[in-house]
Formats: C-alpha cells, sequence, structure tokens
C-alpha cells in the first residue's frame, strides 16, 4: 500500500515537472487565465527597431503585473524564426514578411502590434550619388522577405531599374558596415541602427528615408505563437498588449537612447543618428497600412499568397 501511495506521489511530481520545468506559463484553467508564473519568452535581434520589446521587459520588471519578459537574443533571422516556427520560443520582434511568409505555409503565428514606425534607410558608399549610380553594383539586403527588400525595389524603379540591373546578397544586418566599407557591397538596407553606423562612421551616407519610399511602411513586428496565446489565456494576452504599447508611447528621445545604450552597446553618435530615423508610438496594425504592404508582396513576387488581415493580425476577444 505504502509503495502505491510512494508512485502516486512520483507519478504527480513527474507530470507537475513536465508541465512547467520548460518554462512556459502552464496549462489555463477553465476561466482562461494562466495558473501558472506568466513569464513570455521573446527572440529579438539586437537593433533598434526591439526597442519596444527592451522598454515593455524594463517596464514590466519594475512592476507587479504578474507577466515577465525573458529575452532571448539571436544572431541572424534565420535562427530566429527557426525558433520561433519551431515553438521554441513564445514570439519575436521579428520582420513581418517573415511572418507572414511562415502563416502562408501553415505556421500558427500572430502579429499583436507593429515594432516601429519609419526607421529604414537606404545607404550607399561615397561614390554613389544617384539611383542610376547603383546599376551593376552589389546590393545587401537582410532577408528577400523584408521590407528592405521593397525599399530597395522601390528606389530601383525611382531610376527606372530593377534587380536585373544589380547583384543583390542577403547579410546579417551586424556585417553590414563592414562590408560597405571594405567595398565588398556597394549599398544596404537593413534594420537599424546599423545604417547610422555607416553614416556616422564617415564611410556610408543616406540615398533615401524609408518614408520618401513607402509612406506608413511596415517593417517590425510583434508576433506570439498561436499555441502561446492559448495557453496564456484572454486576459495576460491583453495585460502583455497593453504595455507594449505603453511602452512605445514612453520611448521619447531620452528614454529611447537609455534603453537603446543598455540593450545594443553601440556608441551615443551612432545611436543619436539611429533615433533620428524611427518612431515607436502609434503601433497598432491598421488593415489600411497591412493591405498596403500584402499588395507589396505580391507585385514583388515576396509573397503570392499573403496571409488576410484577419487570419494574420491578432484580434482581442
Amino acid at each position: 500500500m505504502k509503495r502505491s501511495c510512494l508512485a502516486v506521489l512520483y507519478l504527480a511530481c513527474f507530470l507537475s515537472v513536465s508541465t512547467f520545468g520548460c518554462g512556459k506559463t502552464g496549462l489555463p484553467d477553465p476561466s482562461g487565465e494562466s495558473r501558472a508564473s506568466a513569464v513570455v519568452t521573446i527572440g529579438y535581434l539586437p537593433i533598434t527597431h526591439a526597442l519596444t520589446v527592451f522598454q515593455e521587459k524594463e517596464l514590466l520588471d519594475a512592476t507587479a503585473d504578474g507577466i515577465s519578459i525573458k529575452l532571448q537574443k539571436f544572431n541572424s533571422w534565420s535562427d530566429l524564426t527557426d525558433a520561433l516556427n519551431a515553438g521554441n520560443i513564445d514570439g519575436a520582434s521579428v520582420l513581418i514578411e517573415l511572418a507572414m511568409s511562415a502563416k502562408s505555409k501553415g505556421i500558427d503565428l500572430k502579429a499583436v502590434a507593429l515594432g516601429h514606425r519609419d526607421g529604414n534607410v537606404v545607404v550607399v558608399s561615397k561614390n554613389i550619388n544617384s539611383v542610376e549610380d547603383l546599376k551593376g553594383k552589389t546590393i545587401a539586403i537582410p532577408s528577400t522577405q523584408s521590407s528592405h527588400n521593397i525599399l530597395i525595389q522601390d528606389a530601383l524603379a525611382r531610376g527606372n531599374l530593377t534587380l536585373d540591373d544589380v547583384k543583390i546578397v542577403q547579410i546579417s544586418p551586424t556585417e553590414t558596415p563592414f562590408s560597405l566599407a571594405s567595398g565588398a557591397i556597394d549599398c544596404f538596407c537593413v534594420a537599424e541602427p546599423f545604417g547610422a553606423q555607416a553614416v556616422s562612421q564617415g564611410f556610408g551616407k543616406v540615398l533615401f528615408h524609408s518614408d520618401e519610399l513607402w509612406q506608413n511602411s511596415l517593417c517590425c513586428c510583434l508576433v506570439l505563437n498561436q499555441s502561446f496565446i492559448d495557453s496564456f489565456g484572454p486576459d495576460n494576452i491583453s495585460k502583455l498588449v497593453q504595455k507594449y504599447h505603453e511602452a512605445g508611447s514612453s520611448l521619447d528621445s531620452e528614454a529611447a537612447a537609455e534603453v537603446a545604450k543598455k540593450y545594443l552597446g553601440q556608441s551615443h553618435e551612432i545611436l543619436e543618428t539611429s533615433l533620428r530615423y524611427i518612431q515607436f508610438d502609434n503601433l497598432s496594425i491598421s488593415k489600411e497600412d497591412y493591405d498596403a504592404l500584402a499588395e507589396r508582396v505580391k507585385k514583388y513576387d515576396i509573397n503570392r499568397n499573403p496571409p488576410s488581415y484577419e487570419e494574420f493580425v491578432y484580434q482581442a476577444e
């Protein structure tokens, strides 16, 4: 009899460890509330486009809201998206086109908010003075599934050029300034602060700001796995999204510089230049802006069947 009781006790302990040992939020109760510690694991790249996630972590750490963010750093978009699509992280600050592509392939992701507004630049070497000068040159983007790809194609169109007139290479954002300085590439468009790095260090210059090419462009967004949304519960999701918008609204120039310095490790000059390009308020994803993005990804053959706004953008219950 004692052995049977011990076996039941061991089984209960095993099930408890199995449920909560991976750092997830555990099983929801019938009310939709999560019973376990509300820890959210968010993947990111060390870029200014992720500042709202960093700021949200700072705000949550300073309060007793019952939710905390665990950040997981990645060095490439491919590594981040692999982890996101496999469900190894709860969500990510990610290129919106990469998330749309995953959704088109059956990965159940939901975009809950934008990462930023504007914030991208087309940077060229000092000997490039016009779009026409890019003919035959090498241009770097972080991924074909990116707004940077769209912005480059919009820029080329200004000079009656297409992708056939240039060489496109995919490079990790961190590598682009050095590639431009060495002459390996002639132009790049990636997430900040790497455009600002090339400009601040004197071997690059801005040919276009994103809003000159595409008004209200979308780039990075915060996405969550649907399985996480289901387990976390609607009330906790609401708190998480609300705090995210609060974080974005609080990122004035002083707060943005402070959190960028803490998480990105760039010089004050580079961050100051980069933060002039970007805004973090009004991070809701409107249907109008999303539909404009969907048309562009089809136009440039980035995604022939993008998910609809209703399929992709999270709607509170």
